[in-house]
């Protein structure tokens, strides 16, 4: 091929990407311009993506006025940590029993994995809402944790990367006297880096933005998570003020936007080689 056309190539490639990109972007870039305009801008029958009338100051200043903005941010760090603390230290271990191991209930256990995954948190609502509500936890971290202690995606995920961890490095471990529980602290989880940081994008993206079940469990603004703390911002005291409330979510998805782009790099190399290698 000659240069020009790997030129082409690659132009069409980037235009393709960039017009992609753009769809994806287009939410987050019409949030980012209704934060920044005025009621009467916002609901008048022209469409401007640039505020004619500056009102980012004011927004803000109302969003963190009328909702603790701290307080939900706080929340949703400590609920989505231990969610994942959680799921990965339950993850790894059967994930590497399951890839290294030899025992009869192997491929019984990745049925379970297989059709874990197709039940979704729908469908067990009620029962764990009864359970919590008779065991008094309700409106605490425990009744928005102990759904998602368990991720059997996470297993599923990590039982793809182990399985390409060599046999020869495992039974060198062995040989050297080490525990099954020492192989996995001391030889998988320093391998397993890039997996468990595609992970870490993926749970705590849905737990951050995870209205359904917070919204069942709690009923105490206190323990409110960000997606449910912009429902108390509306039905307060915003009522149609769009801009204060889109500058609220502004400052709530903003942990998420810059954690992903500092962890992209291990993100795509987690993905690449849990798909590649599986």
């Amino acid at each position: 091929m000659t240069t020009t056309s790997l030129s082409i190539g690659r132009v069409a490639r980037l235009t393709v990407l960039s017009f992609g990109a753009l769809i994806f972007l287009a939410p987050y870039i019409f949030m980012i311009s209704t934060a920044g305009k005025a009621q009467s801008e916002i609901f008048s029958s022209s469409l401007w993506l640039i505020p004619q009338q500056w009102s980012y100051i004011e927004n803000f200043s109302k969003a963190l006025s009328r909702v603790s903005m701290s307080t939900l941010l706080i929340n949703g760090v400590i609920v989505c940590a231990l969610i994942f603390v959680v799921q990965v230290v339950v993850a790894i271990p059967c994930a590497y029993a399951m890839a290294k191991l030899r025992f009869q209930a192997a491929r019984t256990m990745m049925v379970l994995v297989m059709i874990g995954l197709l039940v979704p948190i729908h469908a067990t609502a009620l029962p764990l809402y009864v359970a919590f509500d008779r065991l008094s936890v309700l409106n605490s971290y425990l009744a928005l944790v102990a759904p998602f202690s368990i991720s059997v995606f996470a297993i599923f995920l990590f039982l793809q990367f182990f399985r390409a961890i060599p046999d020869d490095l495992i039974q060198a471990a062995r040989l050297d006297g080490m525990s099954e529980a020492g192989i996995v602290v001391r030889v998988v989880v320093p391998n397993a880096w890039p997996a468990i940081t595609a992970f870490a994008i993926f749970s705590v993206v849905a737990h951050w933005n995870d209205l359904f079940w917070p919204l069942i469990v709690v009923t105490n603004q206190d323990y409110a998570t960000p997606p449910l703390g912009l429902l108390y911002f509306r039905a307060a005291e915003a009522g149609d003020d769009y801009g204060a409330l889109m500058a609220a979510t502004l400052i709530i998805t903003l942990p998420l936007v810059t954690a992903f782009l500092l962890a992209q790099k291990r993100f795509v190399e987690g993905i690449t080689m849990t798909g590649l290698k599986g």
